[in-house]
C-alpha cells in the first residue's frame, strides 16, 4: 500500500524504536488522536504492525520485517513508475497484478480510474482498490505467503489461467542487462509467467536499483514483454535488447511526480 508522508515516518519509528503512541504521535505531527489512529489502522491493516492498548507495536518476524524495509525504499521512484502506468491503462480495462511494492503502488495510482477489472495474486491490492471505482476485484485463491501477502501454488496458477486479460503488470527482484528478469522464489515466479502469458500486453515495473541484485529464477525475457516502464535510464546494453525486441522503454521522470 502507498503511505503518506505521516504514515511512512510513523512506520521508520515503529521499526527503530518497537512500538509507538497514539498520544505522542498526536502531539509529534500535530494532529487528532482520531487521525493517528486511522494511520495506526492502515499499517497494521497492511500487515506492518500490531495494535496494543494507547498505540501499536512493530512486527517482529524477519520476512514481514523485510518486505516492510522495501515498501520504504525508493519510494518516489515506485510512485513516478506508477503514474506512468496508470497513464497507459485506459478506463474500462482488465488487467493483473503480481506481488511487490511497486504493483501495490500501481494500484493505488489506479484507484481514480473507472470500472476497471482488476485480478491479482497480492492479498494486499485488495485494501488498496476495495473503495475505488472498480467493476470487479478477482483475488485470486491459493496458498498464502505469510511473509508479504502472495497467492502462490498450483491453485493460484490455475486460477490465473482462467482469465485473458489487457495488460499484466509485474515487478520483478532483478533485472540482468541481457534482458533477462528474474526472482528469487520459483513458487512466485511460476504465478508471475502465468499472468504473462494470459495477457494482451505485458508491462514490466521495475526501479533501476534491480539491475544490482542478482537473483536465479527467470520470470521471462525482454522479448516477451511489450513495455518496461523504469525511473531511469537503464544500461545501454539492456536498452539495445529493448530495442531489438521492439520492446518500449519509458523512463519515468521523477522530478514530474508529487513526493507527497
Amino acid at each position: 500500500m502507498a503511505f503518506n508522508d505521516r504514515q511512512e515516518e510513523i512506520l521508520k519509528s515503529l521499526y527503530q524504536f518497537g512500538a509507538v503512541e497514539v498520544e505522542a504521535l498526536s502531539l509529534q505531527w500535530s494532529v487528532t488522536t482520531q487521525t493517528v489512529r486511522r494511520d495506526l489502522a492502515e499499517l497494521c491493516g497492511s500487515g506492518l504492525a500490531l495494535r496494543t492498548h494507547g498505540g501499536a507495536k512493530r512486527m517482529n518476524t524477519k520476512a514481514v520485517v523485510a518486505y516492510a524495509d522495501r515498501r520504504l525504499k525508493h519510494t518516489l521512484a515506485k510512485r513516478c513508475i506508477a503514474e506512468a502506468v496508470s497513464n497507459l491503462i485506459p478506463n474500462g480495462a482488465s488487467l493483473t497484478l503480481n506481488i511487490g511494492t511497486t504493483t501495490e503502488m500501481v494500484a493505488e495510482a489506479l484507484r481514480l480510474h473507472d470500472d476497471l477489472t482488476v485480478i491479482s495474486n497480492n492479498i494486499n491490492i485488495v485494501q488498496i482498490l476495495r473503495a475505488s471505482r472498480l467493476k470487479s476485484l478477482v483475488l485470486i485463491g491459493g496458498e498464502v505467503r505469510l511473509s508479504d501477502g502472495a497467492v502462490i501454488g498450483e491453485d493460484a496458477i490455475k486460477a490465473i489461467s482462467n482469465f485473458k486479460v489487457d495488460f499484466a503488470i509485474i515487478g520483478a527482484s532483478s533485472i540482468e542487462p541481457d534482458g533477462s528478469v528474474l526472482d528469487f522464489d520459483q513458487r512466485e515466479v511460476a504465478v508471475s509467467r502465468a499472468i504473462l502469458e494470459n495477457a494482451r500486453h505485458k508491462i514490466l515495473v521495475a526501479d533501476v536499483s534491480k539491475f544490482d541484485v542478482c537473483a536465479h529464477v527467470k520470470i521471462c525475457d525482454a522479448k516477451d514483454l511489450d513495455y518496461v516502464i523504469l525511473n531511469s535510464p537503464a544500461p545501454p546494453s539492456f536498452e539495445a535488447v529493448l530495442q531489438e525486441n521492439s520492446t518500449k522503454l519509458i523512463i519515468a521522470d521523477e522530478k514530474n511526480v508529487s513526493s507527497n
